[in-house]
């Protein structure tokens, strides 16, 4: 069984064996994608764009297909979710290759990365807060079971937040302040109710952005994953430095993909606000969204559930 995971900077297939384990995937593939650069200004999805998610689609159901893989969830993520035209980008991609990319909303999403980290650190990790910073949205779950009883998505994705706050080369001192104090305020309004409770909670990060700033800031490749922490102050140092770099130079950081670096700074703004609403550190956990919608086939399939509802 198999998710593809159509993002902004891949599609990526991973496949596990039914009874299997995703520590020892069966299969796993990437095809780069740029789809943060086919977005207009109004959001729209352009002709390259689509012809590159059509392109990589056909690419990775073929790998599917070679490698007898018999169920494949083919996800989109917010990046063409929420694109002006993604009914369009869709149905386009369905007449052209077959397949149809589906949907989770963020609060699934949420859901999902939160199954998947329980699963790396297990029970006894104890009452765990996940949060993943995509590119379009911010997802976060919490609970002390295996599934969340808590899920919230935010729109504050890195990509999003550097479109509509930080699209300078060199962002303005007052413009980084207004993002930080938009985060803090979405994120006190969101996590209000549990606010209290959320900071007795192990706070872990699943998502790109998050594994990065943890790199920037110290933490070392290859690292037990357990090990691989983010604080906040490490955070609060690093932002006037990155606020001062253009997108070029901040590529060549320890950590920073050059894929990435234009949107790194609205990221560690984002992830500072956060932290400061959560308790001020974090531990980096590998698997995210797609392993735990993986996961759940897994599971649904052990079931021999034969609608493999995940939605």
């Amino acid at each position: 069984m198999g998710v593809l995971d159509v993002g902004c900077f891949s599609a990526r297939l991973l496949v596990a064996a039914r009874g299997g384990s995703l520590l020892d995937p069966v299969f796993s593939h990437k095809t780069r994608l740029r789809l943060d650069r086919a977005l207009d200004s109004s959001g729209r999805l352009g002709t390259k764009g689509v012809e590159a998610i059509i392109a990589a689609v056909a690419k990775e159901s073929g790998l599917a297909a070679r490698h007898g893989v018999s169920t494949v969830f083919p996800l989109a993520t917010s990046s063409i979710r929420d694109a002006c035209n993604s009914a369009e980008v869709v149905e386009r991609v369905r007449r052209e290759t077959g397949t149809e990319l589906r949907f989770l909303s963020g609060q699934r999403e949420a859901e999902l990365s939160y199954l998947a980290a329980r699963r790396w650190f297990g029970a006894a990790a104890g009452p765990l807060a996940v949060l993943d910073i995509g590119g379009g949205t911010v997802e976060f779950a919490a609970g002390d079971g295996g599934q969340a009883a808590f899920a919230r998505s935010l729109r504050l994705g890195a990509r999003e937040t550097t479109r509509t706050w930080l699209n300078a080369e060199v962002p303005s001192r007052e413009s980084i302040d207004a993002l930080r104090g938009f985060a803090l305020d979405r994120a006190r309004a969101a996590f209000a109710e549990a606010e209290p409770e959320l900071r007795g909670y192990r706070t872990i990060g699943c998502s790109k952005v998050l594994n990065q700033l943890a790199r920037l800031t110290g933490a070392r490749p290859g690292r037990a994953a357990a090990s691989v922490e983010l604080h906040v102050d490490d955070l609060r140092t690093w932002i006037p430095r990155l606020a001062v770099m253009p997108a070029a130079r901040r590529a060549d950081l320890p950590g920073i993909s050059r894929s990435r670096a234009h949107q790194a700074l609205a990221g560690a703004v984002v992830a500072e606000a956060l932290l400061t609403v959560l308790g001020g550190s974090l531990v980096v956990c590998p698997w995210s969204t797609t392993q735990g919608l993986l996961l759940t086939l897994l599971d649904q399939a052990e079931q021999e559930d034969p609608c493999l509802s995940v939605a």
